[in-house]
């Protein structure tokens, strides 16, 4: 049996340079997130819950404000009725486009859940294709530093002008790929803008805020989109959702999220928001231990001979550790023992089942304290060839190292277990 401790231990010896690059990243960023906070004068007045109609909500409105800043744009609506990324993602583009309008998208399919939203599966009420609103798509790169099919990319959006938004995920979804880092984006948003000024530039940053010391906006984004129960919210925050982005833009979005004429100014929230501001200010500081974990596992895994991506050392754009396993029983053992090692429902056992929203049963590990917060650490993946797991997540790394013992192992057993 192999000495998972020591492989451990040696892991964090190869790391150390990438880990202190990580830190020097997570200092800027959260000196960036502090300016903010300072820069918007916030009390503990702004943590005081509302009522009724919600006008001259004190703590909404710097919500907004200290987003803003420290997402790198120009105006933010940052609310707990979010349900979700997909919701937020859903809300940006049902009221950003109009009925004759295409959305391009620069990274292929969108992740599976968004996929049903915007119509490309299945035909649900209110979806973006029942509105009149389609989507057209050029797949990313297979190969090569470079991920974008620029090419064809500036074809689909210079030739048809019925386009009115490029649509880029940063993150993988169940895609075998690695994230878009933000110098990636900056030379097709360049292209894009000389090309068409007059189009959005849309991304769904689920999973990738404070991965690098920048944000997609500072590439030349005109509209962001992301979950709170992932990087912004730090761990703490309990739901909701963000978009940010230019000004016009938001206004525009803000209409959507409430009604016509009203926007943003009405939409109380009967508790506090002090979740939602202490969360963005622990978000780099988290984010920094989802990478370092990630990290760990895609190294240890990667030297038991397994397919990982990113690899170990190397930078990444999300919080995402992908692995490609040989048969589906190790998929499942490697979620079973995340489930395990958990400090809620470590006593539950996962199994694999048909997901709203999912093409294949999907296995999910999280015994999370704020159910589905992936900044908590959390395994999934579809029951279906390679036979991935996308693994992200630990508000400690300390957590992320005791796990992987754990997983480690239980792989590994299931691994012999499959070749006696």
């Amino acid at each position: 049996m192999i000495d998972v401790l020591e492989m451990i231990r040696s892991a964090e010896q190869r790391l150390q340079p990438a880990f202190a690059r990580l830190e020097d990243m997570a200092l800027a960023n959260e000196k960036r997130v502090l300016d903010a906070f300072r820069a918007e004068a916030v009390s503990p007045r702004h943590f005081a819950p509302t009522e009724g109609y919600g006008y001259d909500d004190l703590g909404r409105d710097a919500l907004d404000r200290v987003f803003a800043r420290a997402l790198q744009t120009q105006d933010a609506l940052v609310r707990p009725q979010i349900a979700n990324g997909t919701h937020a993602i859903f809300l940006a583009l049902s009221g950003l486009l109009e009925p004759g309008d295409v959305v391009f998208s620069a990274t292929g399919r969108p992740y599976d859940t968004l996929e049903t939203a915007v119509g490309l599966s299945g035909s649900e009420p209110n979806a973006l294709s029942r509105s009149g609103i389609g989507f057209r798509m050029a797949a990313l790169k297979e190969t090569g530093e470079e991920p974008f099919d620029q090419d064809a990319i500036l074809r689909g959006i210079t030739d048809h002008p019925e386009v009115k938004m490029l649509y880029v995920q940063r993150s993988r979804g169940y895609a075998w790929r690695e994230a878009v880092s933000v110098e990636k984006m900056g030379p097709l948003f360049q292209r894009v803008k000389a090309a068409r000024p007059d189009i959005i530039i849309a991304v769904d940053n689920c999973y990738g805020e404070f991965t690098e010391d920048r944000e997609p906006s500072a590439a030349g984004a005109d509209v962001m989109m992301g979950s709170l129960i992932k990087n912004c919210g730090g761990g703490i925050a309990p739901t909701g959702g963000y978009i940010a982005g230019r000004k016009d833009l938001i206004e525009r979005v803000s209409y959507r999220l409430t009604v016509p004429g009203s926007g943003r100014e009405v939409g109380s929230y009967a508790a506090s928001y002090r979740p939602y501001f202490q969360g963005l200010f622990l978000a780099p500081h988290t984010v920094l231990q989802c990478l370092k974990t990630a990290m760990l596992f895609g190294e240890v895994f990667g030297k038991l001979g397994y397919e990982v991506m990113p690899a170990g050392n190397k930078l990444r754009a999300d919080i995402v550790q992908s692995i490609r396993f040989r048969e589906p029983g190790e998929l499942i053992a490697f979620c079973k023992a995340v489930q395990h090692a958990s400090p809620v429902d470590s006593d539950v056992t996962p199994e694999p089942w048909d997901m709203p929203g999912y093409t294949d049963p999907v296995i999910m590990a999280a015994g999370t304290f704020v159910q589905g917060a992936t900044t908590e650490l959390s395994a999934d993946g579809p029951i279906r060839p390679p036979f991935a797991v996308y693994m992200q997540g630990s508000l400690t790394y300390e957590h992320g190292k005791l796990a992987l013992m754990e997983v480690a192992q239980a792989v590994m057993e299931q691994r012999e277990a499959g070749e006696r």
